[in-house]
């Protein structure tokens, strides 16, 4: 083998990988990646042209691979565990190796991008090194060269299985692989056939050799021709599918159907544990050292937005909805989407604990700090719908860590009567008291707008509301919890007595009977900041709602009364509160008449609005319309091969001159020979051509048409008629013994198209 074309084989085939691992830039997003990719390119092209030159087998290619992948892949795949950033470590080979059957199943459960996070790069290392060698020494050692582009498609599909549902310019770097690839095979085809065609010069005395390397150049214009048509038909169904046909809804990736390795169900809701806060030594107690806070700035603990009549809870395991879903953040969350102002904070934690670690804002990137921030990173979960964080394993005193931010742009307060419910989707509250369904009918009668109703209902409560947690010696009695029968209680006692739990919670299921998508976010606020420093006690724990808005997304807002007097001769007797209420059952049981009632309309509830059959129906109709949009994609240029052929069929048997059709229709019996495989001299006879397919019938048509060619009388219509008869019969004939896929290759073949005849059938 020649060094030049292994050289050419290789430059083509780097192109080719390198537009194929474009669809795991928006995994990693990294220079890391691009380092990777050409390196892995650089040794599995080294391993493939020392296989070829120095003939080595199958088996010691894997050994190459496999000490390749040792000596560089912790360098390429796990920098940070490489010593110098060259040099493999004990550790680093050890998250290598184990990378190899663990960091598939890691990179679906992590958000993107992951950059150089631990050894998620071991994938895309394993592919393109692998795919390389594969790939390229099919190329330089087969016969069949158009099967190394199998491990480019592989790389290619894995990126999109691996990556986000948001692809990258997927459109034009199809359209550029498809392009590559076409190019690719039309070149192996052309040099396959200068190939037979050498080798048959070379023990043909006599033939003209340059007449055979015009004929070439025909075929070389032919196959590029066909295939720029191909291509430009297989690009104009792509982006008019795209462009006409868009998709309803987000495009489905694997990581959409891997279960997350943390479920915030599996933990108490963070809003029962509310009154322990405000407990003695607690509430004097520092919890959390907050520097770059302004005056007053919320620090968000988690945001809950599925009620089920006894708590508020974060996610569903009734309801599929994304606030349950949390994944780790190896870099950072791309916010720029987020009209807000970007903040930095420094954290450190004092007496809080807890699976739920406080942040502000939409988060961007987070650093621990000390000598656990590896161990916090790898533990570190974070949901960014609802902008909640968790560290599995819990968070304790002396854990500092920074976090960059965006605060959402908020409305005024004169813009708040003029907002509308937003298009979230939240969980459904279930088992809502009646009694606060009646009390927010008193707050909204005869006020218009839906941001105006949700305003008087938060002034009514924030009028009518006492604080009281129930904890100190002259304090009134105010039970804990937040569920059914407290909400009852709460609204209907002679004293609206309760603390930020009860009226945040009260809120939000106000809010949603408004039609607003609506949540309840648990976190600390203080007013007072010395110096840039925020120290948060117990005391300064609180809870507000979101809720979501066309103009501004979520939108915080306080329900809570301003602390204040409680008037003596109307509080309750402690006996009469503390009385031990009914408990509910449980959402899944038989349902509460109330929630027969109608629901305002909004985008949270999921109102039964067409027969399931209906929706079945439906369902099943789009996925067969996009089923059959794919295959007629795929199927488009084998689709035009066969029109190119029947119109090239009816042009010949449409032919006035009976001895020009009865040419005409050998010609077509001979391309039909040639598509099947027989593969004839170029310059062979009719009565050779019937020789080497082996037919007595076809050696009967060749004297046939023979004879009308260099008979001195013209043939006539009826013997053309019998001609073309009798080729479509030995046509058929062709396909006889031939398995279904050996005739799907013959009609879709395109070597009668390319040379073998000219447009104008031949005198001869």
């Amino acid at each position: 083998m020649r060094v030049g074309f292994a050289l050419a084989q290789t430059g083509a085939f780097f192109v080719i990988v390198a537009v194929a691992s474009s669809t795991f830039w928006p995994v990693y997003r990294d220079g890391a990646f691009v380092v990777l990719v050409a390196a892995a390119f650089a040794l599995g092209a080294a391993i493939a042209l020392a296989g070829t030159f120095l003939r080595l087998s199958s088996f010691w290619l894997l050994v190459l691979v496999v000490i390749a992948f040792a000596l560089f892949g912790v360098a390429l795949a796990v920098p940070n565990q490489a010593i110098y950033g060259v040099l493999p470590s004990l550790e680093g080979l050890r998250e290598l190796v184990v990378g190899v059957s663990t960091s598939w199943k890691q990179l679906l459960t992590i958000t993107l991008p992951v950059g150089s996070y631990q050894a998620l790069l071991v994938p895309a290392l394993v592919l393109v090194l692998v795919g390389t060698t594969v790939g390229l020494s099919t190329a330089l050692r087969s016969r069949r060269g158009e099967l190394a582009l199998i491990p480019p498609v592989v790389i290619y599909i894995a990126g999109i299985v691996f990556g986000p549902t948001e692809a990258l310019l997927p459109l034009v770097t199809g359209l550029v692989l498809l392009a590559a690839s076409i190019i690719w095979v039309v070149w192996w085809r052309l040099r396959r056939r200068r190939q037979s065609i050498e080798r048959l010069l070379r023990i043909t005395p006599g033939a003209n050799v340059s007449s055979q390397r015009t004929g070439n150049s025909a075929v070389a214009r032919r196959a590029i021709g066909g295939a720029v048509l191909t291509l430009a038909i297989a690009s104009a169904a792509a982006v008019a599918a795209t462009t006409t046909l868009a998709p309803a809804g987000a495009r489905w990736v694997a990581r959409d159907a891997v279960v997350k390795p943390f479920d915030p169900r599996d933990y108490v809701s963070p809003l029962s544990g509310f009154r322990s806060y405000e407990q003695t030594p607690t509430v004097d107690r520092p919890q959390l050292t907050v520097t770059g806070l302004t005056s007053g700035q919320f620090l968000r603990i988690a945001a809950l937005d599925t009620y089920d009549g006894v708590e508020y809870s974060v996610g569903s395991d009734q309801v599929s909805t994304a606030s349950g879903t949390f994944t780790r953040v190896p870099t950072s969350f791309d916010q720029s989407k987020v009209s807000g102002t970007q903040q930095s904070i420094d954290v450190t934690v004092d007496g809080y604990s807890g699976v739920w670690l406080p942040t502000v804002g939409k988060l961007e990137s987070i650093d621990f700090s000390g000598s656990d921030a590896g161990t916090l990173r790898d533990s570190f979960f974070f949901n960014d719908t609802t902008g909640t964080a968790a560290v599995v394993g819990d968070i304790g005193r002396g854990v500092s860590y920074r976090l960059t931010a965006v605060d959402p742009r908020q409305p005024s307060t004169g813009d708040l009567e003029g907002l509308t419910p937003g298009s979230s989707s939240v969980p459904s509250p279930t088992n809502v008291p009646q009694a606060l369904k009646t009390r927010l009918q008193s707050y909204v009668d005869g006020v218009s707008g839906q941001g105006a109703r949700l305003q008087a209902a938060l002034k009514g409560l924030r009028s009518d509301g006492y604080v009281s947690h129930g904890v100190g010696a002259d304090e009134p009695v105010s039970r804990s919890g937040h569920g059914t029968d407290r909400l009852t209680q709460l609204f209907t006692d002679p004293i609206m007595l309760g603390d930020a739990e009860q009226y945040a919670a009260a809120a939000a299921l106000m809010a949603d009977q408004l039609g607003f998508p609506a949540r309840v976010v648990l976190g600390f606020s203080s007013t007072e900041s010395t110096g840039g420093t925020t120290t948060f006690t117990g005391g300064d724990i609180t809870a507000r709602i979101e809720v979501d808005t066309a103009q501004y997304g979520w939108v915080s807002l306080d329900p809570n009364p301003e602390p204040r007097t409680i008037p003596k001769d109307t509080q309750t007797d402690p006996d009469q509160v503390s009385r031990p209420q009914s408990v509910i059952q449980p959402p899944q049981q038989e349902a509460d008449p109330q929630n027969n009632q109608a629901q305002p309309q909004s985008k949270q509830d999921n109102p039964a609005d067409q027969p399931a059959w209906v929706a079945i129906l439906l369902l099943v109709g789009r996925i067969a319309g996009w089923v059959a949009l794919g295959a007629g994609i795929v199927m488009a240029p084998f689709l035009t091969i066969v029109a190119l052929k029947a119109r090239r069929r009816a042009r010949r048997r449409r032919l006035r001159d009976p001895a020009q059709r009865m040419t005409s229709g050998w010609q077509e019996y001979q391309d039909a020979v040639v598509d099947h495989g027989i593969e004839p001299v170029p310059t062979a006879t009719r009565s050779e051509v019937a020789t080497t397919v082996g037919s007595s019938r076809a050696g009967v048509l060749a004297r046939v048409v023979d004879r009308s060619v260099f008979a001195p009388e013209p043939a006539g219509k009826s013997e053309a008629d019998r001609v073309w008869k009798a080729v479509g019969e030995m046509r058929g004939g062709l396909d006889d013994n031939l398995t279904r896929w050996q005739r799907f290759a013959a009609a879709v073949s395109t070597r009668s198209l390319r040379g073998y005849h000219s447009r104008k059938p031949s005198k001869r």
